[in-house]
């Protein structure tokens, strides 16, 4: 087992990872959310913090077997827990306050934990983030980035199970760590504000092919494609090669699994 480096206190410089379970049957139905923070260390590294939890809560609905099957989350568990407007704003806006909030894949926790219940707070995406960090590795999911990079500091043990909230908050805190030591919080965001930048074509023909082997008929052909991510990193190696003065706004959907 590799031992964990010493936690840190929690500093003003502060940012939340938020990972949530869900009943898998609609809106508003949270099941359990897990957080982990990461802080600021004396102005110069980031680190992971003591503050991380889980809390059960009520989803008002019956759990599906597809996703209890996921998280074993039952129903029963979560039968006396509180609804998500009661357990929501202490987990999501804690003593001290936070600078942002952050999740793999953050679209997912921006449905549930909204602008109001946040303060407007601004998130970021560790998936999109890891494309531009790691572009190297061949998949991009949390449990795999676990894997690929085996992030210093991370105990086996704290990280599982895999797939409930907790656990994967604490995964996740390790990835945004090592983000923010390699790039600044402001790349980060402005990262996470745009559709994902795909190191390779993701399906089809091309699949696994960088952008830049593309030939510009094809990449223009791209910019057709349904999925927000493929255009954008289509549109992006055509404004490289000098093919497109600007790029054309695009909704920053999460797109597909790599």
């Amino acid at each position: 087992m590799k031992e964990p480096r010493e936690e840190l206190k929690v500093s003003v410089h502060r940012i939340r990872v938020i990972d949530l379970e869900t009943a898998g049957n609609g809106a508003h139905d949270v099941c359990e959310i897990g957080w982990q923070d990461v802080a600021l260390v004396e102005g110069r590294r980031w680190a992971l913090t003591n503050e991380r939890g889980a809390r059960f809560v009520n989803p008002g609905r019956p759990i599906t077997a597809d996703t209890m099957a996921i998280h074993h989350i039952l129903d029963e568990q979560v039968a006396d827990a509180p609804f998500w407007k009661e357990v929501a704003p202490s987990v999501l806006r804690p003593e001290g306050g936070v600078v942002a909030f952050a999740a793999h894949r953050a679209a997912f926790e921006q449905r549930y934990c909204t602008a109001r219940l946040t303060g407007g707070l601004p998130w970021i995406c560790t998936w999109k983030c890891a494309l531009r960090v790691w572009p190297e590795l061949p998949r991009f999911s949390n449990q795999m980035l676990r894997y690929l990079r085996m992030p210093e500091g991370l105990a086996h043990e704290i990280g599982l199970p895999a797939h409930r909230a907790m656990p994967d908050a604490y995964v996740t805190a390790h990835h945004l760590r090592d983000m923010l030591n390699a790039a600044s919080l402001e790349e980060l965001l402005a990262w996470s504000a745009e559709p994902g930048l795909l190191p390779r074509v993701p399906a089809g023909p091309d699949r696994g092919k960088g952008w830049d082997r593309l030939s510009t008929e094809t990449l223009i052909s791209y910019l057709q494609d349904r999925d927000s991510d493929v255009r954008f990193s289509a549109q992006t190696e055509l404004t490289r090669r000098g093919e497109m003065e600007t790029q054309q706004d695009l909704e920053p959907a999460q797109g597909s699994l790599l």
